[in-house]
């Protein structure tokens, strides 16, 4: 289905965003949030065959693959932006897969996305690195508030406004007030195959610790980058008014979520890769689903249907 580039939300005035970021800045950013993820593969090449099996690093791929699609097909793409329609029970399928990611109850995630789209790299936005909650423009600052800082703060006033269309839908309300039950399970269901696979405690724990506690820390940092690396690091290829990046590594760990640009110039897009080397698990996922009749209403741009996503150079 054909969209256009205008936003469902309305857009208020925007600060402008910071549009210099020192190169020197970029590279400790994305030093700073793959390091953490390098060291843990290295503790991980480290604990091999005393404590990690492959039984852990499938549960745990398996298990981040799961809850980063209910977060990037669900929260994001459906429930926030509206870009598909799908079943009820997919909705709630999806709403139970996200919430294991333990990133917060869906409604609350979807008002703060939208907030962010909104209000995107100016003082009203909920996770900019260009602009600090208190209106001050550190980069430092505003680097560490956009990536793990906002966690801290308390909410805007009138969030609720963001999602008066979620919150009158019961089953997709229930599923966001569930939240803590799907977090539990995403901890529990990899720790029960660690321990039916290797028929001990030992491997219960350890599908905990890999597949629950490993798998979460992964996931919560890929996230987070979207919000401080996607805003400092990368190509721009469209004018969007804001700082958006396309980043290639979290186009391809965060399944499709890192073409950040191409996502803030058409926000309604279920596809946020534009080009065949634009790799987008998620679409692929939405796409699939589509094609045994649990997907319609796929929304993409008439330019990319056609083969030629038009560029506007920032």
């Amino acid at each position: 289905m054909p969209l256009d580039r205008s936003p469902r939300l309305p857009v208020s005035p925007k600060a402008d965003p910071l549009t210099s970021v020192p190169f020197a800045y970029r590279v400790a950013t994305f030093i700073a949030v793959v390091l953490p993820i390098a060291v843990l593969i290295a503790v991980g090449y480290g604990l091999w065959g005393w404590g990690l099996f492959w039984t852990e690093l499938l549960v745990m791929i398996g298990m981040y693959t799961l809850a980063a699609l209910g977060t990037t097909v669900g929260f994001h793409r459906l429930f926030t932006h509206r870009a598909f329609e799908t079943y009820g029970w997919v909705k709630f399928l999806l709403a139970a897969l996200g919430s294991m990611a333990v990133q917060g109850p869906l409604i609350r995630w979807v008002a703060l996305h939208r907030r962010h789209h909104q209000h995107s790299d100016s003082e009203d936005d909920p996770h900019s690195p260009h602009r600090t909650r208190d209106g001050k423009s550190s980069l430092l600052g505003g680097i560490y508030h956009a990536h793990l800082g906002w966690l801290f703060r308390s909410d805007a006033p009138g969030l609720d406004r963001y999602v008066q269309d979620l919150s009158k839908d019961k089953s997709i309300k229930l599923a966001s007030d569930l939240f803590a039950l799907w977090a539990l399970l995403g901890l529990l269901i990899p720790a029960a195959i660690g321990g039916w696979v290797s028929g001990s405690w030992n491997g219960f724990w350890l599908g905990f610790i890999w597949g629950g506690l490993v798998r979460m820390f992964v996931g919560h940092h890929v996230t987070w980058s979207i919000n401080s690396v996607c805003h400092l690091w990368g190509t721009r290829p469209f004018k969007t008014g804001d700082e958006s990046r396309n980043n290639l590594l979290f186009g391809l760990i965060a399944f499709g979520e890192g073409w950040h640009n191409n996502h803030h110039a058409f926000p309604t897009s279920a596809r946020h890769g534009f080009h065949w080397w634009q790799i987008d698990l998620s679409y692929a996922l939405i796409r699939m689903l589509e094609f045994v009749g649990l997907a319609w209403q796929v929304r993409v741009p008439q330019a990319v249907i056609e083969g030629r996503p038009a560029l506007s150079h920032a």
